[in-house]
């Protein structure tokens, strides 16, 4: 792309639909070089904001994780598990296939 101060050229929108795979006509083109101009435009001027004494953030204010402890539970038995279910076969919970293939 080009680093002109009067944007984006017709030609430069062309290729970057073509790049994109998007069919657009000439009254297209004039439509999004304009509104390409005011997106780089907006990015420029947060490039020109953002200084190299400013950590990168993720969120505005700090997040800590709080973790309970990992502990070992009692839980269901395998029997236990499938003595509700609808339908279990060889230990496992028997549903109907949805693909049309063998796994």
């Amino acid at each position: 792309m080009s680093a002109d101060p009067a944007g984006l050229s017709r030609d430069e929108v062309a290729h970057l639909a073509r790049l994109a795979r998007l069919a657009v006509t000439d009254a297209e083109l004039d439509v999004f070089a304009g509104q390409l101009d005011v997106i780089l435009g907006s990015v420029a001027r947060v490039g020109e904001v953002a200084a190299d004494d400013i950590p990168p953030t993720s969120h505005a204010v700090p997040l800590q994780n709080v973790f309970r402890p990992d502990e070992l539970r009692p839980g269901l038995t395998q029997q236990q598990a499938l003595a509700g279910a609808p339908a279990a076969e060889d230990g496992r919970f028997r549903v109907p296939q949805i693909l049309g293939e063998e796994a």
